[in-house]
């Protein structure tokens, strides 16, 4: 039986038999009798590429299948309905073949940007790191579905959200034809090996397709092969000079990949073809994500007043590194850090700007 929380108003999951549950986020304790009951969760897709065939489950029209997004990670539960939420997602893969040395910093610079810049508050935001240590808020497959399915619950006109993920990105084999190039993006949780990874469908199905008018999401995801990973309906081609046009990305079999009303707009790290990298080459003190690095760079220096200036400014950082950060200039979040490893390769990734619908880059002004 589903239902609401009677204190937070999240949604529930009642076992047969039983009277009563006791919230995940609040700890309150919900009679049947005391709640409204719970729209039904959201159905997701998921690959079909052999690593994730547990998430498989038939369709049957007249059957209720249990929801595995029933439950946010513990902890002081955020405000339901805060202007302003944010899920903050970095990947380390510690001690593996795997391992990345920037994504924890890019974390806490992100929090840091979002708290001190944008006014998030704290209490709103949700990290998942492999140093966390509630294991509700470390980055496993389960845990990032859940954070992000909290992150849209009960969205309202006038919320800001953002997603921000630091960590490893892939491509699989489309298996539903929605994807021009044949392959679908995905980001890996800590547990990729063994529980498959997050795919861009299910992404959308998530985050993208509940917002509602007067809603506006902003993904900010630096991993490889990511120009798409939220499977948005357009991407903004832009050449080196600034010129732009927007490509559409809209599936040929007509499947609906906006939102509801709601606003979607992604920066990502780079090309669906591309890699991105880790590196100190940027900030000269410690590993970064490129594309995190030049983000919180751009806002630092000026240039998030639109976002064409934004995806411009990102883009001159990461190609001319060598010779516009010579000599250390680094950021006031970026200096906080003082250890981290050399890169010694060339850049190449150009980060991108995909959303719902087209707009005018240079006179839509940046916000988040």
């Amino acid at each position: 039986m589903s239902l609401n929380c009677s204190n937070c108003s999240s949604p529930l999951q009642l076992s047969q038999g039983a009277n009563s549950i006791c919230c995940a986020i609040c700890h309150a304790t919900t009679l049947a009798a005391d709640s409204r009951s719970a729209p039904p969760p959201p159905a997701l897709s998921h690959s079909s590429s052999g690593q994730d065939d547990h998430d498989h489950l038939p369709h049957h029209p007249s059957q209720v299948v249990p929801s595995p997004y029933n439950h946010a990670p513990p902890g002081p539960p955020p405000a339901v309905h805060g202007t302003k939420r944010a899920v903050i997602c970095g990947v380390s893969y510690k001690n593996t073949k795997n391992e990345l040395k920037g994504s924890i910093n890019d974390v806490v610079c992100m929090k840091h940007l979002l708290v001190n810049r944008f006014n998030f508050p704290e209490s709103s935001i949700i990290v998942l790191t492999e140093e966390e240590t509630d294991p509700y808020r470390r980055p496993t497959k389960y845990n990032m579905r859940l954070a992000l399915s909290w992150l849209v619950q009960g969205c309202q006109p006038g919320d800001s959200l953002v997603f921000h993920f630091s960590g490893h990105g892939s491509q699989q084999k489309d298996q539903n034809g929605d994807e021009l190039d044949g392959y679908d993006e995905t980001l890996c949780p800590t547990d990729f090996e063994t529980q498959g990874m997050i795919v861009d469908d299910e992404i959308n199905e998530i985050i993208v397709k509940p917002l509602s008018h007067g809603v506006k999401l902003h993904a900010i995801i630096d991993a490889c092969h990511s120009g798409t990973v939220l499977d948005l309906p357009f991407l903004c081609r832009m050449d080196r000079s600034g010129k732009y046009v927007w490509e559409d990305h809209r599936p040929r079999s007509g499947e609906w990949k906006g939102t509801s009303g709601g606003e979607a707009i992604s920066f990502s790290s780079c090309d669906d073809d591309q890699t991105s990298a880790d590196t100190s080459a940027l900030s000269k003190i410690t590993s970064t994500g490129a594309m995190t690095y030049s983000f919180i760079l751009a806002i630092e220096r000026g240039h998030a007043t639109t976002y064409g200036s934004m995806l411009n400014a990102m883009r001159s950082t990461i190609r001319d590194t060598s010779n516009e950060l010579r000599g250390g200039i680094v950021t006031s979040l970026i200096s906080m850090f003082l250890t981290g490893r050399t890169f010694s390769g060339e850049i190449t990734q150009e980060p991108q700007l995909t959303a719902n619908e087209p707009f005018d880059v240079y006179s839509k002004p940046f916000s988040l």
